[in-house]
């Protein structure tokens, strides 16, 4: 693993920087600076995250701000060091971005190398703090859970996407739990009959056995395995977060993605789920009423230290019609919108015939916003939970 990488840097600065770092040092391709995360991992070498990206002065400053605020919040584990002129206004920008050091560009290698340290201390302080994960050796696989605090958002469909989508890019390696416990159709979204569902995957032998459990799961066309919702609200309600938790444990050590359908709001069973997460994908529909209700879940999971590392704000039904626009979004909930699905006749027909969206290959928009989605975690490295997960407790 690199212990730097270095973006957005001329040749001059480059050898400064791989002098200050002993030469433990990857440099990125020349080019406009990815403003996605999972764009920028992309062009890493060996697939492994480093302690410190350094960031030299030819990048925008706006494209540098927008990285590192959201690296802050998916990859905790990881400093950024801004090469630039330190006026105050960047200063404060930089600090509202979670930027570690603002280093001048004419600093020479003893100072790059007392910034890059400093990162480095920084980023392993908060590494030390991440609480860990029992088994964390096999405890490899990426939890996704899809959470929203009200219900009709859509939910089901873009779980259902993103899961199948995962699927085509990495096949046989996806798991998609139903976890609104009393309501859950991700076996309709999917056009499933199964022969056991979530009550029977969490109690039974089902519930002491990996090799049992994988029996338990139901095979979608695509390759996508599910652990469908309950057949009836009272067997659904008999379902624990203690049992919630067990089996994403179990099914993390089996999938490489584990791709968690959520009940609306907070219930027992989907902070039991988000304290498995590795990533939230949290949703909400473009419109004040789901905005401002997204504000609050927000609110309540910083609260509780239980917004993972990876965190993904998705707007649903977009329509410039409605009057809202991204950045009143934006301004709203106090933080970025990563995804934007747009308004689709298509979405209606998918759910009714049971073809998701991404299995039926459609052109139109909203498809290819999902493809986005499913980009964001089939093309960054997995963050295993003891190094990089975000901190959480349990909820009282």
């Amino acid at each position: 693993m690199s212990r730097v990488v270095l973006a957005a840097a001329d040749a001059d600065l480059s050898a400064r920087v791989r002098a200050a770092a002993d030469g433990d040092a990857h440099e990125l391709p020349a080019g406009r600076l990815p403003g996605d995360p999972a764009r920028l991992f992309e062009q890493l070498v060996d697939g492994e995250l480093p302690e410190v990206l350094v960031i030299g002065p030819e990048a925008a400053a706006a494209e540098v701000l927008g990285l590192a605020a959201r690296l802050d919040v998916q990859c905790p584990g990881i400093s950024v060091v801004l090469v630039a002129d330190p006026s105050p206004e960047l200063w404060q920008a930089a600090m509202r971005a979670g930027i570690r050091d603002l280093v001048s560009p004419a600093a020479n290698p003893a100072e790059l190398r007392a910034a890059i340290d400093r990162a480095a201390d920084a980023a392993t302080g908060r590494r030390r703090v991440l609480r860990p994960v029992e088994d964390t050796a096999r405890y490899t696989g990426r939890v996704i859970t899809v959470a929203s605090p009200k219900g009709g958002v859509g939910k089901t469909t873009v779980a259902t996407n993103l899961a199948v989508g995962l699927t085509a890019a990495a096949p046989q390696s996806t798991v998609l739990v139903d976890l609104d416990v009393q309501f859950g159709d991700v076996a309709y979204a999917l056009g499933l009959v199964p022969e056991y569902t979530l009550p029977d995957a969490v109690h039974g032998p089902a519930s002491e056995d990996t090799m049992v459990l994988k029996t338990f799961l139901t095979q979608h066309p695509s390759g996508l395995y599910a652990v469908c919702g309950a057949e009836s609200p009272a067997a659904g309600d008999r379902v624990t977060a203690d049992d919630v938790s067990r089996l994403l444990a179990a099914l993390a050590r089996e999938f490489r993605y584990v791709v968690v359908d959520t009940a609306p709001g907070l219930s027992e069973q989907t902070l039991a789920a988000l304290d498995r997460a590795t990533d939230v994908v949290m949703l909400s529909s473009m419109d004040v009423p789901g905005v401002r209700g997204l504000r609050k879940e927000l609110d309540v999971l910083r609260e509780l230290c239980m917004i993972p590392a990876g965190r993904h704000v998705v707007m649903n039904f977009a329509d410039p019609k409605n009057g809202l626009s991204v950045r009143d979004v934006e301004t709203a909930i106090g933080t970025g919108v990563d995804v934007v699905l747009p308004r689709s006749t298509a979405v209606p027909v998918s759910t009714n015939q049971g073809v998701p969206l991404l299995q039926s290959g459609g052109r139109d928009p909203m498809t290819k916003e999902l493809r986005r989605l499913v980009a964001r975690f089939a093309a960054t490295p997995i963050m295993r939970p003891g190094r990089y997960r975000a901190r959480h407790r349990a909820a009282s």
